[in-house]
């Protein structure tokens, strides 16, 4: 779904247009545009602190002409995302600086930093303290019903899973929709 892999069948669509069988640069700039990931392993970059890995992103979109027009506005989005889950006091940490929890946290701030239409989320509170995960959670709901945010979320949590509107669960290889 992240246009990381190739299919072995089926078809890849966002928004009725099929995505899979694009040009290798094509997907690289719908990844970078349209798909916000959460990884469970949080792929930090260690040399950039808190800020410019939400940064990362638009780094990788603009060129410097661009990058300098737009950075201003990009470290306002960053600051706000970081603040918005908790971390405002740790913009300028490195990640071995950061807990798991806060490393997590930054992985979600930057996966939302494009403003993404669709975000795949592996877990993305399995390494977050209950009230922490729940924070998250009731945030990510909250830009699903009020920016129409699709989420793709992956848990082996029964409590999470029923927070969604929809439950597709894979049992023995199988897809099963409940």
């Amino acid at each position: 779904m992240g246009l990381l892999d190739t299919p072995d069948s089926g078809e890849v669509h966002l928004d009725g247009t099929r995505i899979d069988n694009l040009p290798a640069t094509r997907r690289d700039r719908l990844r970078n545009t349209a798909i916000g990931m959460v990884f469970q392993s949080y792929h930090l970059l260690p040399e950039f602190d808190s800020l410019e890995n939400v940064l990362a992103p638009l780094l990788v979109r603009h060129g410097v002409v661009e990058w300098l027009r737009v950075r201003s506005e990009a470290k306002q989005r960053a600051c706000a995302l970081l603040e918005r889950f908790g971390l405002g006091g740790r913009l300028h940490h490195k990640p071995r600086q950061l807990s798991g929890g806060e490393m997590q946290r930054v992985a979600i701030a930057r996966a939302l930093m494009a403003r993404p239409r669709v975000l795949l989320a592996d877990e993305p509170t399995g390494n977050l303290d209950e009230a922490s995960g729940t924070g998250i959670l009731d945030t990510l709901c909250e830009l699903n019903r009020r920016d129409g945010l699709s989420i793709v979320l992956v848990t082996h949590d029964a409590a999470i899973a029923r927070r969604a509107d929809r439950i597709v669960r894979l049992v023995a290889g199988h897809v099963e929709t409940v």
